[in-house]
């Protein structure tokens, strides 16, 4: 049997979306008929575009929907159901429903004999090779069930962390947006409207400030779109050369650690994010040659990834994991003391929890101590530049005023 991804309508006209089960679409539409339904698209749930049948959009296997998925099913397995029967439960729940043809293809595929690990990974881009390590080593292992609950912890924490950086960056962002409207404006508009009107009437030289702020006004006019434009051109230029060459990936990467100040907010969350991977993989039972460049690619560091696989090979001949990571600059400063100690005590996994919390402790403060200086020094910013343009406006008033007194 397979499962089916439908769309159609009833007896009444209203739409009707789902899946079905059947040994073929011919099949699959006879069934569909019996309940009613005039099908007006049928495809396999494990086919590329099926998912998208079952809502107006394509559904998204993210973060949210997996955490609840690997959740759920742990708790359905560590109560006896077997994976099959797991999966049909969870068809039916409300919270993935926006992902069932995707996990109709999924259970599908296992019940044809692929793994779980396999079958996630083919149905979903999103799923990271470090999930499907993780998946695998606990279907080799029997103990599925407490590895799915770990995995789900793990990526709510990660979500956190990546949810503080959004919310970290949204008041900047939008006390930056308002200072190029106000820039606008005033230099674009308003000085030299102003301008002209005070040297028509004053028929005088315009002082400097004034005269400096109505040129980089015509400037900000003029240059603003084409800025936009270029900046438009730049940023899909560098995604397109990020994907097609990975040495230049490597290399922007290695850059943005040397960036003041975001560069240390980013070398405090890949050690984090390092720290967790690894102590999950080794925890689940993953061997060193094969968790270490599944850690490196969890950090979301090109740069990262790419030593750690080259650190990897090391491992395998004999180098143990606290001089490999040594090896790599980002993550040299921390975590090989709390890998030596973890390798000394045979503690390790524990050991680099402990060092993931530590981390996330110095993330936190590091986004905090951020946050307090830059907000003030953002509207001190947009404070001075109001004050420069009341300036060029009031200075050529004062001029005229003395004009017309003396």
């Amino acid at each position: 049997m397979k499962t089916f991804v439908y769309k159609g309508y009833d007896s009444a006209g209203g739409v009707r979306r789902g899946l079905i089960d059947a040994a073929d679409l011919k099949e699959a539409r006879e069934k569909l008929v019996v309940r009613g339904i005039l099908a007006e698209t049928l495809a396999s749930a494990a086919g590329a575009g099926a998912p998208g049948l079952l809502s107006r959009r394509t559904p998204s296997f993210g973060v949210e929907t997996r955490v609840a998925f690997y959740r759920e099913l742990s708790v359905l397995l560590a109560s006896g159901m077997p994976l099959v029967g797991a999966l049909e439960v969870l068809l039916e729940a409300p919270e993935l429903g926006a992902a069932a043809g995707l996990l109709a293809g999924v259970r599908d595929r296992i019940r044809e004999g692929a793994s779980l690990a396999s079958a996630l990974g083919d149905a979903s881009p999103a799923v990271k090779s470090f999930e499907k390590a993780i998946l695998e080593v606990g279907e080799r292992s029997g103990s599925l069930d407490a590895m799915l609950d770990r995995l789900a912890g793990f990526l709510e924490e990660q979500q956190r962390v990546n949810e503080k950086v959004v919310s970290a960056l949204i008041y900047p962002g939008i006390i930056v947006v308002f200072a190029m409207l106000v820039a606008v404006v005033m230099l674009g508009f308003v000085v030299p409207s102003a301008a002209k009107v005070l040297g028509e009437y004053g028929g005088q030289a315009l002082p400097l400030l004034t005269r400096i702020m109505v040129g980089c006004g015509r400037v900000m006019v003029w240059g603003l779109p084409v800025l936009v434009l270029s900046g438009f051109w730049v940023v899909l230029h560098m995604r397109r050369r990020q994907a097609s060459d990975p040495a230049w990936r490597s290399e922007m990467d290695r850059r943005l650690f040397g960036i003041p100040v975001i560069g240390r907010g980013y070398l405090l969350l890949v050690n984090l994010r390092c720290a967790r991977t690894l102590a999950i993989l080794l925890r689940g039972g993953v061997g060193l040659v094969d968790a270490l460049p599944l850690a490196g690619r969890a950090t979301g560091s090109a740069w990262i990834a790419r030593l750690a696989t080259e650190e990897a090979e090391a491992v395998r001949h004999g180098s143990n994991l606290a001089d490999a990571i040594r090896r790599i600059p980002p993550l040299a400063e921390v975590l090989p003391a709390w890998i030596q100690a973890g390798e000394a005590s045979g503690a390790l996994d524990r050991l680099l929890d402990t060092a993931g919390t530590a981390m996330q402790h110095r993330w936190d403060r590091f986004v905090t101590r951020t946050l307090s200086w830059l907000e003030p020094a953002l509207i001190f910013g947009v404070g001075f530049f109001v004050l420069l343009v009341v300036l060029s406006v009031l200075l050529p008033i004062i001029s005229l005023n003395r004009l017309i007194g003396g």
